[in-house]
């Protein structure tokens, strides 16, 4: 993102670019979105990017000599370049289109793990991890033989480097850490982190499919070895993300699958692979999501990143003192100062779906479950939690209305409660 000392537009100037933003859920009822960590809006700048690829060149890349396929070519790979910029790759071919976080964490699991990792090698994880980060390193661990360790959270959700020290030991061979967690918001210590990590000679892997959206993040200057976000949490189409890796890293490994466009050479009995970053990207890639990717980086970039920052710690603490002042509402997870733009709550009385189900009828979108973090949601007790989460055009009014539409869902619910002990 853009470092320039600017302010974040106007919020009239912003709700323009976002025609999700523009529309009632029912007659009278206006949309208040507060479910960004799931999926944000999309600007009109990434919608028509989709739509020019769709209409005027909805051509394959990379195979054909014709206008069209040159055209596709080339803004495919300008996507490319453009994502690389904006995450500080040194090179473009350090960029591997994958179908989003998921995909890409799982690649480095099945390729770079099953390679070289051996039983009794151990990786480092979090308490935070959402399923992305967790499910792929178990299936592999079980495969293997390998020693999952986990660094604990404090009872209000943030990570102390120290306790990922205490995990590390001669047999880690990878940590493998989220930048920000999706429910609880807290952001992790990437710096120590990786300076810990590769101290013991073990590679870092970053969930970044919330971080990447919220922070500025550069691969070269924090020194990460992996790095997997997606396209549909910071305002580009779903289906697309990221697997940033080091060359030399991407150079050792193998394909994780086979297919087309992936090799050079093939005969009865071989191949012989394609150079990076190809040799990751079998088939047809996600040309239109890819394109639209390097829309919403392109449209991310205008924007001061300290601004971003500033602009949803502001909402955060507008939040907080909100619920605080709500009876029977705990917030989980550690204060504004310590977390990026997500509210996640446990309100007494009142499940996280019914309160989801009541917020909706006045407009309010938020998510309610586990939000693939069953782990972390057991750490607290707890069996779902609701989840409120910002992105740079939501504003204090839009929590405002959370907290009016919260009281009125607790209030049904004591009123209904009255009546049947009465």
């Amino acid at each position: 993102m853009a470092t320039v000392d600017s302010p974040l537009p106007r919020h009239d100037d912003l709700k323009a670019d976002f025609p999700g933003l523009h529309q009632e859920i029912r007659p009278g009822v206006r949309l208040t979105y507060l479910d960004n960590a799931a999926t944000t809006l999309k600007p009109w700048s990434v919608i028509r990017a989709v739509q020019a690829y769709d209409s005027e060149y909805p051509a394959n890349v990379h195979r054909g000599i014709h206008a069209l396929s040159e055209r596709a070519t080339e803004a495919y790979e300008a996507a490319r370049e453009t994502v690389a910029r904006f995450v500080g790759a040194a090179e473009v071919e350090e960029i591997i289109w994958t179908r989003g976080t998921t995909d890409a964490i799982n690649l480095v699991a099945q390729s770079w793990g099953r390679t070289f990792l051996r039983e009794g090698d151990e990786i480092v994880l979090t308490d935070l991890e959402h399923h992305s980060n967790l499910i792929p390193w178990q299936m592999l661990a079980k495969e293997k033989g390998l020693i999952l360790r986990f660094a604990e959270i404090t009872d209000d959700g943030r990570l102390e480097d120290e306790a990922v020290e205490r995990q590390l030991s001669d047999r880690t061979r990878i940590v493998a850490i989220t930048a920000m967690s999706n429910v609880l918001g807290t952001v992790t210590p990437l710096d120590e982190v990786i300076a810990m990590a590769h101290d013991r000679g073990a590679i870092v892997v970053v969930d970044g499919a919330q971080g990447v959206a919220h922070h500025a993040i550069d691969v070269g200057k924090l020194g990460i070895d992996f790095l997997a976000f997606s396209g549909h949490k910071m305002c580009g189409p779903t289906g697309v993300g990221v697997l940033y890796g080091r060359r030399e890293l991407l150079e050792a490994m193998p394909p994780a699958w086979g297919g087309g466009s992936m090799v050079t050479r093939v005969t009865r009995e071989g191949a012989e692979w394609n150079d990076l970053p190809y040799k990751f990207e079998p088939g047809t890639p996600p040309i239109a999501q890819a394109i639209g990717m390097g829309a919403a980086v392109e449209y991310l970039s205008q924007f001061d990143a300290k601004a971003l920052i500033a602009h949803e710690r502001q909402l955060m603490d507008h939040a907080h003192r909100l619920m605080e002042d709500i009876p029977g509402v705990r917030i989980l997870g550690p204060s504004p100062d310590h977390k990026g733009g997500i509210l996640s709550m446990d309100i007494e009385s009142v499940h996280p779906h019914d309160l989801a189900q009541l917020l909706d009828r006045e407009g309010v979108a938020i998510r309610a479950g586990q939000h693939c973090a069953m782990p972390l949601h057991q750490r607290y007790g707890l069996m779902a939690s609701a989840r409120a989460s910002a992105y740079f055009y939501n504003t204090t009014e839009d929590f405002d209305r959370l907290a009016e539409a919260i009281r009125h869902a607790i209030e049904l619910f004591r009123d209904r409660r009255s009546r049947r002990s009465g």
